[in-house]
């Protein structure tokens, strides 16, 4: 079976994004598992895993810089359209995000996108609605100290990937 591709769609900026070089290390109904590098590596930003949970709304990323120490772990809320035929997802950022440092500590980030998208109408208020909503399942997660369970699926496949 082949592997399916993968957009990444922003709204702010507008642009959505073949990720043609992001490997898939697993795919199951319930998440598809990636190794990548960035479109734009940095000394701290070089590459990284991520694990597409296709029905919580939300992907978990582990970053690593160029000398492969992990930064941090980067969870994007997203929404996903699926076409079958054609075995393509686009992964919507829903724009608001979540940080987990190696110590713990947990950030969020991005609320203001939130507000300026939906003030300029990008954003329905339902998506909004979506966005706040898994924002805080997975929040809720975290603080129950469920996030290794989130964080397994990463850790399982990066031997797969060779950098």
């Amino acid at each position: 079976m082949a592997d399916p591709i993968l957009y990444r769609k922003r709204l702010i900026p507008d642009e959505c994004v073949l990720l043609k070089d992001d490997v898939i290390l697993h795919r199951d109904d319930q998440m598809i598992v990636t190794g990548w590098h960035t479109l734009k590596p940095r000394r701290d930003l070089h590459h990284g895993f991520s694990c597409y949970y296709l029905s919580e709304g939300f992907k978990i990323s582990r970053f690593y810089r160029d000398d492969d120490s992990m930064t941090f772990w980067y969870c994007d809320i997203v929404d996903h359209t699926w076409d079958a035929a054609a075995d393509t997802y686009i992964f919507t950022d829903l724009l608001v995000d979540v940080i987990v440092y190696p110590d713990g500590f947990v950030k969020v980030v991005d609320l203001d996108e939130l507000v300026t998208a939906r003030r300029s109408g990008i954003l329905s208020e339902a998506m909004l609605d979506t966005a706040l909503l898994r924002l805080d399942h997975l929040l809720q997660l975290i603080y129950r100290g469920d996030f290794p369970r989130l964080q397994k699926p990463t850790e399982i496949y990066m031997d797969a990937m060779i950098y």
